[in-house]
């Protein structure tokens, strides 16, 4: 199907053939339409299937036949997102795709992390699109630079991330500044169950689209080959140096699980030649702008980074991703290895599988439906053992005393953890 079949202008058609997108994806397919009509969607989609575009097509479409108000440019479309990385690549997009529209709109792309100033300066005028964080956001509409009230279209990109606690107290109160009457666009690679309850209650009546990673067959191969590994959790730097090097790897995204971690596995690494960057959200926005640039560029060939790089950071045919760390759940499990394999092309998932995490990537395992076999590699053979399970009858009445580890045991365990990064 073609993207003229979707009932596109002929401005935004000719922004699709330069952007390079050939023919449009499941989920722009599905969405497209629906959108441009004004319904309420709420989209699962995979990571790298093109959610992006199939929300900022039709909303530009939208705003084109609406026409400019005069005076003043007011917010008619707001997206909003959880990082600042996920705001200027979406931002990209509409810029991308608006490009040879008649009538010119102004994008504005807000973010905390810089100076607010330029951003303020930026919304003289008004803006007719917004991508922002919910927390710089709050903090231009506190200085009067920008209002809500006229806002038709909200799209809460990364949904569940946005729905979760982390972000509900800022959402509440971006809502309260929105009219009641508007369209909601969810979009998100996954909806865990604790969220579904909280996105039902923005839609009404949503057009409800659910893609499946593509199936895959015996003449086919999966678009992410995912590999699991066991190996001692003191070695995990030295096998990731050695597949680096081995297998000849020129751009690798490892997930680690603390910032202090993303430092030392990126210093030890650059110590043995290769060169890498951590990315955490400690670090400067300058800084991290200038890791992802290095990185596309090919000037950094490791990236060891936190969650805070799951989602919303697309590197074009971004070909390994590495668990040095299991995430802490199966959706982040989904996110991170999502970095690769995206829009259609393929990729390499691997994660570390130590003896203290055996029992957790398991689960990982049944809640994905994944059944992987564990590998080894020449050389990094583990000698450690996973902890046996604790028999559920003696845990019953909270288990036996004297058995269970005390809070000295545990952080003796961390200890012994962290110095074999």
């Amino acid at each position: 199907m073609p993207f003229a079949s979707l009932g596109l202008a002929p401005a935004l058609l000719r922004a699709v053939r330069e952007q390079g997108f050939s023919a449009p994806t499941a989920i722009q397919t599905s969405a497209i339409p629906a959108i441009a009509r004004g319904a309420d969607v709420w989209a699962a989609a995979p990571t790298g299937s093109g959610k992006t575009a199939a929300f900022a097509l039709p909303l530009l479409q939208r705003l084109q036949a609406a026409g400019h108000l005069q005076g003043k440019r007011r917010s008619r479309v707001l997206v909003l997102v959880p990082t600042r990385e996920l705001a200027a690549q979406v931002g990209e997009v509409f810029r991308g795709l608006a490009q040879h529209l008649p009538q010119p709109l102004k994008i504005a792309v807000i973010f905390g992390g810089v100076s607010i100033n330029p951003q303020m300066m930026g919304l003289r005028g008004g803006a007719d699109i917004v991508v922002a964080t919910p927390g710089r956001l709050l903090d231009l509409v506190d200085h009067n630079a920008l209002q809500l009230s006229a806002v038709a279209s909200l799209v809460l990109d990364e949904a569940d991330r946005l729905l979760d606690l982390g972000f509900s107290e800022e959402l509440a109160r971006v809502l309260t500044l929105l009219p009641e009457q508007r369209q909601n666009l969810l979009f998100s690679a996954t909806f865990p169950p604790a969220i579904e309850a909280l996105a039902a209650q923005l839609l009404r009546d949503p057009v409800r689209i659910e893609m499946a990673a593509a199936p895959t067959t015996e003449a086919a191969t999966p678009a992410i080959a995912q590999r699991a590994i066991a190996v001692d959790a003191s070695r995990r730097t030295q096998l990731l140096r050695h597949l680096v090097q081995s297998q000849g790897w020129q751009r690798v995204m490892a997930f680690v699980a603390t910032k202090f971690a993303a430092e030392v596995v990126a210093d030890k690494l650059r110590k043995a030649g290769i060169l890498a960057e951590p990315f955490h959200g400690q670090l400067s926005q300058g800084k991290r702008t200038q890791v992802l640039d290095d990185f596309k560029a090919g000037r950094v060939h490791v990236v060891v980074a936190t969650d805070l790089a799951a989602r919303g950071i697309d590197i074009s045919d971004l070909p390994v991703v590495v668990n040095y760390d299991l995430p802490r759940s199966a959706v982040d499990y989904v996110h991170r290895i999502g970095r690769t394999g995206r829009a259609g092309a393929s990729g390499e998932a691997y994660s570390f599988i130590t003896a203290d995490s055996a029992a957790h990537f398991a689960l990982i395992e049944k809640r994905q439906g994944l059944s992987l076999p564990r590998e080894e590699v020449a050389g990094f053979e583990p000698v450690e053992l996973p902890l046996p399970p604790v028999a559920s009858a003696a845990n019953a009445n909270g288990g036996i005393k004297g058995k269970r580890p005390s809070k000295k045991d545990k952080l003796r365990a961390a200890a012994a953890q962290s110095s074999g990064i």
